[in-house]
């Protein structure tokens, strides 16, 4: 880099770059989340994605943009109710009352826990 104004316009370069890898991987993320859309049809923007980049990024969210949000969207609340359902499981306990007190006594007569502590986790497993 010779001067400043070949470092600002290699800077830029790299930033549109980037900007354009984000939005084509939306873009092919988003065709293949798409589960309306024909095999042939995603073969169709995958190809004119690699012939004419730009113009076809363009249109396809143009053309598509409203359902790709809708998309993403409804992906996000997918993960986040699994995301939800799986905590309550783990924080109700995967193990049943009969399960923790037979745990507790194991802990109990190999001499990790004392009676006091047993007593405390038969009660909250029986709780």
């Amino acid at each position: 880099m010779d001067s400043f104004w070949d470092f600002f316009w290699f800077s830029l370069s790299f930033f549109l770059l980037m900007a354009y890898l984000v939005v084509l991987f939306q873009i092919i993320g988003d065709l293949f989340r798409d589960r309306e859309t024909s095999g042939i049809v995603k073969a169709v923007w995958v190809f004119f994605l690699i012939v004419l980049p730009l113009l076809t990024s363009l249109i396809y969210l143009i053309a598509r943009g409203r359902g790709m949000a809708e998309r993403s969207m409804n992906a996000a609340r997918t993960a986040q109710a699994e995301t939800d359902s799986y905590i309550r499981t783990v924080a109700a306990g995967s193990r049943s009352p009969a399960e923790e007190i037979a745990r507790a006594k194991e802990l109990y007569d190999g001499g990790v826990i004392d009676q006091r502590e047993y007593e405390g986790l038969k009660a909250k497993a029986l709780a």
